[in-house]
């Protein structure tokens, strides 16, 4: 059998075999690498807030074998729209999962509540769509700017069909943002919101969550 040739690397003489040997370390650490878990920011029974879904609970953080890979995902349930939700560990700062706001923060987003509503001369078409983008973007502070806009205290205004729509589903996205925030009953909340909004004088007003 032939006698395998050393090789020069960086002036210094290494076996073959050696050689080989180094790269399949090297090869074996960036494998370890890869395969390192993603650090979990969300814990179980966590309140968690989904951009196009508003509030949900994460139930479980479980794992499966997607294409031959093994993913970390979180279960997350929105009760109101019976909705269960699995997010990829890695992928939930990409699609802008957050937690709940704090105590403090909902706070001073009440107060846009109480601010004058800024309405701009467009087409209604095009704010809907500026309203609708507000909702789902997730942000607490946006949302509560469309509830301000949108929110109609005096019950003689009268409010179009989809006016209506986009009004009750930035409140009720609110509101289930400051119930597992403050952990305060949904009445408490609505009562607090209301208040705010000069909703709590309107008489026979139509439930919004129905």
């Amino acid at each position: 059998m032939p006698q395998q040739s050393n090789k020069k690397v960086n002036n210094r003489i290494i076996n073959p075999s050696h050689y080989q040997a180094k790269k399949v370390k090297k090869f074996l650490e960036i494998k370890t690498i890869k395969e390192k878990k993603v650090k979990k920011i969300f814990e179980t029974k966590d309140f968690v807030v989904y951009p196009t879904h508003g509030v949900g609970q994460v139930i479980d953080i479980e794992k499966r074998e997607v294409v031959g890979q093994k993913l970390e995902m979180y279960v997350i349930e929105f009760l109101r729209d019976k909705l269960i939700l699995r997010v990829p560990v890695d992928k939930a700062k990409k699609l802008n999962l957050r937690k709940v706001s704090k105590p403090s923060k909902i706070q001073n987003v009440l107060k846009i509540l109480s601010q004058k509503a800024k309405i701009k001369r467009t087409m209604w078409s095009r704010r809907a769509q500026e309203y609708d983008l507000k909702i789902n973007s997730g942000e607490i502070e946006q949302i509560a700017e469309v509830v301000r806009d949108l929110n109609r205290a005096n019950n003689q205004i009268e409010q179009s069909y989809s006016e209506r729509q986009l009004f009750e589903l930035s409140y009720d996205r609110f509101l289930r943002e400051v119930i597992a925030s403050l952990k305060i009953t949904e009445e408490n909340a609505i009562k607090k919101i209301d208040k705010i909004l000069g909703r709590d004088k309107l008489k026979n007003a139509p439930s919004l969550l129905n």
